[in-house]
């Protein structure tokens, strides 16, 4: 079934890009890995996947420490300053850097550890209440500055999440948004590469708005477990 799955979604994506003009290969897929045990992962790699996912400081240390040293882990969920520890040292690239605290906190443990820390920052372009990200203006230009020139921080790129919805103009407004910053930003020099927005039930969208990373779960490891 995970053979199936992976095959499918992979196909799916490359139909898309041909579709709308884009370039496959530019394409980073992040299977979200997170409450699905390490062997769905280690299973996972076995078709080619090498991104994984995971929103949980403990869990993503857990299964660095047993998985593949190969896999390039993302860090995908909202990060305590005090779990920044735990995540540095495994991740390849954190999505979720919103604020100056954490941002520095990030850059302090990378550099004891002579690290130069991949990031996205996130911002929140919905109004629902569940999501993170910042959103004030001055604040999101100060991090942006901050991340930018900070010794061990790599800024890479933007990340956001659209709202669950069934409505696509509102799911496309918010991809159209954080696209519209990315853009803003290159015109002023930051020349960033990443656009990290697309889940299993919105990445064609969000390839049409331009994504660079889609982060696909329940198309490739089914339903999770929540009681769990």
């Amino acid at each position: 079934m995970l053979e199936k799955n992976i095959l499918n979604i992979t196909e799916r994506i490359k139909d898309k890009c041909k579709q709308i003009g884009r370039n496959y290969s530019e394409i980073t897929l992040v299977a979200v890995s997170k409450m699905h045990p390490a062997e769905m992962i280690t299973e996972a790699e076995k078709f080619g996947l090498k991104h994984f996912g995971e929103n949980k400081a403990k869990e993503l240390k857990q299964k660095a420490q047993i998985c593949s040293k190969d896999i390039k882990w993302h860090f995908i969920g909202h990060l305590q300053t005090n779990k920044v520890k735990n995540v540095v040292p495994v991740a390849f690239l954190i999505h979720s850097v919103d604020s100056l605290k954490l941002a520095n906190e990030i850059n302090k443990r990378a550099k004891l550890i002579n690290k130069k820390q991949n990031i996205l920052i996130e911002v929140k372009t919905s109004d629902e209440e569940t999501k993170y990200g910042i959103t004030s203006r001055q604040d999101f230009f100060e991090l942006i500055k901050f991340c930018s020139e900070a010794e061990n921080l790599n800024l890479e790129g933007l990340m956001t999440m659209a709202p669950f919805t069934d409505d696509e103009n509102l799911v496309r407004s918010s991809f159209k948004k954080l696209r519209g910053v990315f853009d803003e930003l290159n015109n002023d020099g930051y020349n960033l590469k990443h656009l990290s927005m697309g889940m299993t039930n919105d990445f064609e969208i969000a390839l049409e708005e331009g994504a660079t990373i889609l982060r696909i779960g329940t198309a490739i490891f089914g339903n999770r477990n929540y009681n769990l």
